[in-house]
């Protein structure tokens, strides 16, 4: 079980890439072992992002396919769109409503929150 760790701000946060049986046909899953606070983040740590989503059409329509996984995405892709979502929530389809309201509605209290946890993580 691969882990990585994502350097973003002032935190490191460490995560799991599984690849399933059927890679690359099939995309892998990331999923956070640290605690985070982000709209496109379940409380369970998976990561909710378009370039991990099975491919084809979204059935939902929030997505296109080209957007989704395809067998050319690497992982330094996934790594880097990952990053790109730490810092640019989309709250418009999220995975933690909780958070994705927070960031709506007390932008203020949600990057405290944010902030925090990743100072949590900081070496010392």
């Amino acid at each position: 079980m691969p882990v990585a760790a994502v350097w973003c701000e002032e935190g490191i946060f460490r995560a799991i890439l599984e690849f399933p049986q059927s890679y690359p046909l099939a995309p892998p899953t990331l999923k956070f072992i640290t605690e985070m606070w982000h709209p496109n983040i379940y409380s369970d740590g998976k990561v909710c992002i378009s370039i991990l989503h099975s491919p084809g059409e979204d059935p939902l329509g929030y997505e296109q396919a080209a957007e989704r996984w395809s067998p050319a995405q690497s992982v330094e892709k996934i790594m880097l769109s990952v990053i790109s979502l730490l810092y640019t929530p989309d709250a418009s389809s999220p995975a933690n409503v909780d958070a994705a309201l927070e960031l709506r509605n007390d932008s203020k209290k949600y990057f405290k929150k944010v902030r925090r946890l990743a100072r949590r993580t900081a070496p010392s």
